[in-house]
């Protein structure tokens, strides 16, 4: 079994899923609404599309990063969460700014667009080219909102489209975290590997609740058997071997006149 278990899979995430629609959709909105009137630097145009293309890259990469580094993981979840949240309110300024309020969650049209759900993707021989179909496929689920002429329309369904893939890195994060603090992450990993092998090229017995090599170690009591897991929650222990005190450096004797004199052993019949 691989030290670090499995990484990347990000293709088969729901949330990546949504973030390429987004970013899909992202792009069709910007070209054909924004233009030199409403952006005439090009400045949100800009934005925008960092902002959605941030998104999904960064679920990908943090998807990948996963077996090396869960706390680089933790963090590119966490950016890909703001670059969307950046997005979102962009699209919310949108509506705004044309004196709408977005949809109610409980109207006809937002109940629409919150009961459409991509397909799983199922891995294949080909992922990239297998995925691009699948995406294409999926994207076509939203195009009645997400393909219209009407730019509410467009913003109001990239709100909901948004929202939903807020929640669901919301969920991963919360996960990644529980599972960084269950079974540590990349360097206590390396930090387990590097005992256990030192243990097992000492010889040392087996842990008695997990089985894996202990090593020896020192506590007020004296030393005892402690288990190399216990980065990764082991508690098991067994009782060590005591080492025989060491003789003291110095001893004590009395002068003459009834004072005490610290005398090193080696001096002592001098």
């Amino acid at each position: 079994m691989s030290l670090f278990g499995k990484s990347g899979g990000y293709r088969k995430l729901t949330s990546y899923a949504f973030a390429t629609i987004i970013q899909l959709g992202n792009l069709r909105f910007c070209g054909k609404f924004l233009n030199r009137t409403n952006d005439p630097c090009g400045r949100q145009f800009d934005q925008m599309t960092q902002a959605a293309r941030s998104g999904r890259s960064n679920i990908a990469e943090g998807s990948e990063r996963s077996a090396t580094s869960k706390e680089t993981e933790m963090k590119l979840t966490s950016v890909a969460l703001a670059s969307l949240a950046e997005l979102l309110n962009d699209y919310e300024v949108w509506l705004l700014n044309l004196g709408q309020a977005p949809w109610k969650r409980v109207s006809p049209e937002a109940r629409a667009v919150y009961e459409t759900n991509p397909d799983p993707f199922t891995p294949g021989d080909d992922n990239l080219h297998d995925y691009a179909v699948h995406i294409l496929a999926q994207a076509k689920k939203f195009a009645p909102w997400l393909e219209s002429d009407d730019s509410t329309t467009v913003a109001n369904a990239m709100l909901i489209l948004i929202s939903r893939t807020l929640g669901m890195l919301n969920n991963q994060l919360e996960a990644q975290h529980e599972a960084f603090n269950k079974e540590g992450g990349f360097r206590e990993h390396l930090t387990t590997a590097r005992v256990e092998a030192r243990a097992k090229k000492d010889d040392s017995p087996k842990c008695p609740d997990c089985g894996k090599p202990m090593v020896k170690r020192n506590s007020a009591r004296g030393e005892f058997w402690g288990c190399t897991g216990f980065a990764t929650g082991c508690r098991g222990t067994r009782p060590g071997e005591t080492a025989p005190p060491k003789p003291a450096a110095f001893t004590t004797t009395i002068t003459p006149d009834g004072r005490p004199l610290w005398v090193p052993k080696t001096m002592e019949g001098q």
